[in-house]
């Protein structure tokens, strides 16, 4: 595995691109979208680009496994890998997807106002299976209770209906890149807004509201 990947994503302009990665960097890349994704409280932006090419790794893999000798102990140790690999692309999906049907209604509420250019939190599939989500939980109300119901009450605002993220929780982090004058919104009325440095390779225990923007430009990584 010493090749090395195109990467392809956006810049911040919401033009195309390019990074080259090693099969290495671009492991520690889904492990760190994993990761975010798994302690997060809301759904983070899609990474298409990351599943793509480690698919196209795993593959890649398989057929260097296919030629490789028999008995040998290194075809072990790369299935077990592999198998490492594939649990952790496994669960960051599935981690998004138990979101995207928690949160549904706020998921489609957002991709409606996000501004243009702005980068959307859904892969095409993703945008795709909460549509039909949406339609669907709606026909099976519309079906088992609201059209049994009086007329004035025939009709559910799932906005309300179902709980957004809860984005005043507490999450632990490592800083990657040192961040100076963060707010910190006070936890108590009576007390005042304070402005912290975080310290390169520090951990702490904070509001996930108040380093939000942080986690979505890599400055920290979620623990």
């Amino acid at each position: 595995m010493t090749e090395e990947l195109d990467l392809h994503g956006q810049d911040s302009d919401g033009g195309s691109e390019e990074v080259v990665l090693t099969p290495a960097e671009l492991i520690e890349r889904l492990e760190q979208a994993w990761m975010n994704e798994k302690f997060a409280p809301e759904l983070l932006e899609s990474r298409p680009e990351i599943v793509e090419c480690v698919m196209e790794q795993l593959e890649h893999m398989e057929d260097n496994l296919r030629r490789a000798q028999r008995g040998d102990l290194k075809v072990s140790i790369h299935r077990m890998e592999m198998e490492r690999i594939r649990y952790v692309l496994s669960s960051y999906l599935r981690c998004r997807l138990m979101k995207i049907e928690k949160f549904f209604p706020h998921i489609l509420e957002k991709e409606k106002t996000r501004s243009v250019g702005e980068p959307s939190i859904l892969s095409p599939e993703e945008f795709i299976f909460v549509k039909e989500y949406m339609d669907h939980t709606e026909t099976h109300l519309r079906n088992v209770a609201l059209k049994h119901m009086p007329p004035n009450l025939q009709k559910v605002d799932l906005l309300r209906a179902v709980p957004k993220p809860d984005l005043d929780s507490y999450v632990f982090l490592r800083v990657k890149e040192r961040q100076e004058n963060i707010l910190v919104e006070p936890e108590a009325d009576e007390q005042r807004d304070y402005v912290i440095d975080l310290e390169e390779g520090s951990q702490h225990l904070i509001r996930y509201k108040t380093i939000a923007p942080l986690v979505a430009s890599g400055a920290v990584q979620l623990i």
